[in-house]
């Protein structure tokens, strides 16, 4: 089978300069429709879907992320590396850091996290092992010879839009969990429903509620950003070469 890779950005991420040639398509799905482009990196095709939007406009829980994977399967993609702004729980994950996790909590409600609840006779009940949600062959090659990431984190996944109090934060570090953010689900559990290797390549924009003398703002937020959407953008362009060469 052919592969082929698609890149999820997230906030931060609303477009790659290094994707050239680009071709905009309104995929029409099921579950509505997505808007994404096709291009080159480096003369492999990619497929770009800004998660929130271009320009951001798509809080997390309003995110159609049935729509979003639907369409990238109807695109044939196999593979999707999807980069997400995260808070740092534990000690390790300060501001600027680059992690691959290779475990998420889901701590979201009442948002569409599967296609096949059985409510429909075209998408039956269907159940998936997500006892590792993360593809290991994908999180391989975006690790490999990028001696500045780190390897497993837990991903917290909250509902959004606000951030999380001290206490919530608590919780979920006793949960086990290293990284806070707010779209790591359903994405990871709608791609595997419909057999698309995943996996997430998170930067660390802040310390998580209560990790920090200071309070959290926007504006160091984006400032983290846009200082590390960079490097962000640099392991995606290498990790599609790898993707690509293998």
């Amino acid at each position: 089978m052919t592969k082929k890779l698609a890149i999820i950005g997230g906030t931060g991420l609303t477009q790659m300069p290094q994707l050239k040639k680009l071709t905009k398509h309104q995929i029409n799905t099921p579950f509505g429709d997505a808007v994404l482009n096709t291009g080159l990196i480096d003369n492999n095709e990619v497929v770009f879907l800004a998660r929130h939007g271009h320009p951001h406009k798509l809080a997390p829980h309003k995110v159609n992320y049935r729509a979003n994977i639907w369409a990238l399967k109807q695109l044939a993609v196999t593979d999707i590396i999807a980069v997400n702004a995260v808070g740092g729980i534990t000690d390790k994950m300060q501001a600027g850091v680059i992690c691959v996790p290779n475990q998420i909590i889901d701590y979201s409600y009442g948002r569409e996290h599967t296609f096949f609840d059985g409510t429909d006779e075209k998408f039956p009940l269907k159940h998936i092992d997500f006892t590792y949600p993360y593809t290991q062959s994908l999180r391989e090659i975006l690790l490999k010879d990028q001696n500045n990431l780190i390897d497993f984190a837990v991903y917290g996944a909250t509902q959004g839009p606000r951030l999380e109090s001290i206490a919530e934060i608590n919780k979920l570090e006793k949960d086990g969990c290293d990284i806070v953010g707010m779209t790591g689900m359903p994405e990871a559990s709608l791609a595997r429903e419909v057999d698309l290797n995943y996996a997430c390549l998170a930067l660390v924009v802040n310390p998580a509620a209560g990790k920090s003398d200071e309070l959290i703002t926007m504006d160091q937020i984006y400032q983290v950003l846009n200082d590390g959407i960079e490097q962000v953008c640099a392991i995606i362009v290498d990790a599609s070469n790898k993707f690509y060469s293998n």
